[in-house]
């Protein structure tokens, strides 16, 4: 067997990888030179100045795995990989010392003023009382986010004397207070009690300039924001006129919207000492690159010798054994875990996934896997197979499989009950022919909805013209209803629900409309990325 490495990436991978395959370091090569190589190669192994394309995966025959030395993938064809079954990986762990410690020295250099007094000292100026600056000790950092980084932060911070409070929906007070941090449930309650802002979380559609300039507003005169996670969760324009105007006193920035090209980011321009920018200098250490190497060689070793990998980023490391009974039920399961965070309110306590019909006779740890990726893809980025049960039990959240013997109507059904602090909702699947999926039942209502990208829920009263009304709000936006299906009452009461599949995405004032309508309770729009089965 051949490894094929393109980036300047540490010889100590070859260590790892000698005894099963042949290792070729052939740094800087163009797309046309790797495409006429690639298929003598089984393994390839990249950092970011790689572009592994479709041209060639495509033209890699006999490759099995591809490996990014670091976090990010997005310089790889996931997709082309995943169709020829070529399984991707990456090092999630590697350059979380180097992260964090990266936060700390941003912190230390802000409140110290480090930068200028390092400028002004090599001008041969003495300004001891100009450079004055705070302490560390004492004061109250905020963490927002409590994954891998966000942890380490909290240690270090602790260490040193800082109190410390942990804002993470996904996280649990019982786990917050096991590290000695305080948990907090409510943003608008969190950053007005902080002198130090850290962000530790992914860029989403929900956490996209999630510091803007209204929460911002919230924070104290004195607040430093440090940013090492991800460009754009701190809005950058707002950023800039918050430290011109004083509404809070500085800034360190690792991260940007537009990388490298930083030259149009307004923060650029700003020119004052209480703003200090590093050009994404997070994982940039010696020590952070051998372990991603070295991690990601020992992932190629693992797969070249026939066995599985911990950090796949597109195929589920599970035994083929126990998936292909399942597989057909995989995407459904999915579906149902997106959609049923998405009717959710609330911190998630516990999932309960159950098992009727066909199912009570299989393996149904896969699914449960499925759903658990479906519900924290919604929150979190590069959730996959192989993570999705680790984030959950490290974010305190239950997990428990039932198989029940109670006769359905469906050939085989899961339904996955969630239950936050604040409700408790459930979703059923199932197939209900070969490579047919449906949700079958939201809640107490048993209704048909086809698992397509942009789903309408509408609960109202039974009464007359309540379709016509839905439908014409809809179609005086241009939105196209592709089909329907309206559920009984349930017993005892005269309310039912409209599953209603359009055409596109339903923004926040569509919905505010159809709310306005007599008789329609709290709609919501579901939107289901994780693959569909007509």
């Amino acid at each position: 067997m051949k490894v094929l490495i393109t980036d300047k990436i540490n010889e100590c991978v070859k260590d790892i990888i000698a005894d099963v395959s042949e290792v070729v370091f052939l740094p800087t090569m163009s797309e046309d030179e790797l495409t006429n190589i690639i298929g003598e190669y089984d393994a390839l192994m990249v950092r970011s100045q790689t572009k592994v394309t479709r041209k060639i995966i495509e033209a890699g025959k006999n490759l099995k795995i591809i490996g990014r030395a670091g976090v990010g993938v997005d310089n790889i064809d996931v997709e082309a990989a995943t169709e020829k079954g070529i399984i991707v990986v990456n090092s999630p762990d590697g350059n979380t010392i180097a992260a964090s410690e990266h936060t700390i020295a941003l912190m230390l250099a802000i409140s110290r003023n480090i930068v200028p007094a390092v400028v002004s000292t090599k001008e041969a100026k003495w300004n001891r009382d100009k450079f004055t600056g705070n302490e560390l000790f004492g004061k109250t950092l905020g963490v927002m986010g409590f994954g891998r980084i966000g942890r380490k932060v909290v240690h270090i911070a602790l260490s040193i004397g800082m109190k410390v409070i942990v804002y993470d929906p996904f996280a649990t007070e019982e786990i917050v207070q096991k590290v000695g941090a305080v948990y907090e449930t409510s943003l608008d309650e969190f950053l007005p009690k902080l002198d130090y802002l850290s962000l530790h979380i992914p860029k989403t559609p929900e956490t996209n300039n999630i510091i803007n300039k209204d929460n911002l507003c919230k924070m104290k005169k004195n607040a430093i924001i440090i940013n090492c996670s991800r460009g754009g969760l701190v809005n950058e324009e707002d950023l800039k006129q918050a430290l011109e105007n004083g509404t809070i006193a500085a800034a360190a920035v690792d991260v940007f919207v537009n990388e490298p090209k930083i030259e149009t980011c307004p923060l650029v321009e700003y020119k004052n000492d209480n703003l200090i920018l590093t050009p994404h200098l997070g994982a940039s250490t010696k020590e952070a690159q051998i372990n991603v190497a070295l991690d990601v060689a020992k992932q190629i070793k693992q797969v070249l010798s026939g066995g599985y990998t911990e950090s796949a980023v597109n195929i589920p490391s599970l035994n083929p054994e126990k998936l292909e009974p399942v597989k057909d039920y995989m995407k459904i399961a999915e579906n149902a875990g997106e959609m049923i965070m998405q009717i959710s309110t609330g911190k998630i306590k516990s999932f309960e996934i159950t098992a009727q019909g066909e199912l009570i006779n299989l393996d149904i740890q896969p699914l449960e896997v499925a759903v658990l990726k479906g519900a924290l893809s919604s929150m979190l980025q590069d959730v996959n197979y192989v993570n999705a049960p680790y984030l959950a039990k490290q974010r305190g959240i239950e997990v428990k499989t039932i198989k029940s013997e109670t006769p359905s109507t469906f050939t085989g059904i899961l339904k996955v009950k969630l239950t936050t602090d604040k409700e408790v909702n459930n979703v059923s699947v199932s197939l209900i022919a070969k490579n047919i999926a449906r949700i079958v039942k939201l809640n107490d209502y048993d209704v048909i909805i086809k698992p397509q990208p942009h789903i309408l829920i509408v609960p109202h009263i039974n009464q007359p013209a309540m379709i016509a009304k839905v439908a014409t709000t809809l179609s005086s936006d241009g939105i196209n209803i592709g089909s329907m299906n309206v559920s009984e009452n349930i017993k005892g009461s005269n309310m039912s629900i409209m599953a209603i599949n359009v055409d596109r995405i339903i923004e926040s004032d569509m919905i505010d409309k159809i709310s306005q309508i007599d008789g329609v309770h709290q709609p919501k729009y579901i939107k289901l990325t994780s693959g569909y089965t007509l």
